[in-house]
């Protein structure tokens, strides 16, 4: 069975410990909530859109810490209210493994989807996990042409993450 679209869209969300920083009047978190439920309204019902989140765990090693990485609201019609309830219960406290989830992503989230993809990534620092999402994205643009990518990045300091979200 395979979905014809035209394009699926997948929220990835930064759920790290680092999002429980302040900012503005709240945290990061609150923050990324916010421009969340702003977004999340303004979706067509008809648009595929899913959820994978991470750093949601904290894990007992690195490389579990490194692979908390979940689809909660897999790619679905009218999807906005199970994100949005999905992300009520979710709350910061891991590691930052942007490049693992963007694999998931790529390799599961998307299966059986055709035309174009679309993720659009939330997050407030680069990757932790030993991995560069850049590398991976160069990597990827040689054999894939479906897939775009959007970074939102929240207040990000380092000059390092900021340049590999850029690439990314």
């Amino acid at each position: 069975f395979r979905r014809v679209l035209f394009r699926s869209t997948l929220f990835i969300l930064d759920f790290s410990n680092s999002m429980n920083e302040s900012l503005e009047d709240g945290t990061k978190y609150r923050l990324m909530l916010k421009t969340m439920k702003e977004i999340l309204p303004k979706i067509s019902p008809d648009t595929w859109v899913g959820l994978r989140i991470y750093g949601h765990k904290m894990g007992f090693t690195p490389i579990e810490a490194c692979h908390a990485s979940a689809l909660i609201t897999p790619i679905g019609q009218n999807n906005s209210y199970n994100i949005e309830q999905a992300l009520s219960r979710t709350k910061p406290r891991g590691m930052t493994p942007i490049t693992y989830s963007l694999k998931q992503a790529i390799k599961y989230d998307f299966m059986g989807f055709s035309g174009k993809k679309h993720i659009i990534l939330l997050t407030d620092g680069g990757e932790n996990c030993d991995e560069s999402p850049c590398k991976f994205v160069m990597e990827l643009i040689k054999i894939r042409r479906d897939v775009s990518i959007d970074v939102i990045a929240f207040n990000i300091k380092d000059e390092d993450d900021l340049e590999q979200l850029k690439c990314t």
